[in-house]
């Protein structure tokens, strides 16, 4: 689906997870590689979490969280 047909509520939310992820995965110095290698998903999956381009699965969001060593609430926070 494209971002035209989701509410801008839901858009804004995926932008904020994938800014989270990012900044949180830059602070440690890591490459989009190397939290897809810890996390055991693809590059793209994390480029395009990261984008904001899909919707991503919970089992994705987990390893993502898990290899960021932090947990999945932290990363949906304010």
């Amino acid at each position: 689906m494209a971002h035209q047909d989701h509410p801008t509520w839901l858009l804004d939310e995926r932008q904020h997870l994938g800014a989270q992820i990012r900044a949180r995965r830059m602070r440690q110095n890591m490459t989009q590689e190397q939290l897809a290698e810890r996390a055991g998903i693809s590059r793209d999956t994390v480029q395009r979490i990261e984008r904001a381009a899909n919707n991503p699965r919970l089992t994705d969001l987990l390893r993502i969280a898990r290899a960021l060593d932090t947990r999945l609430a932290h990363l949906l926070g304010e």
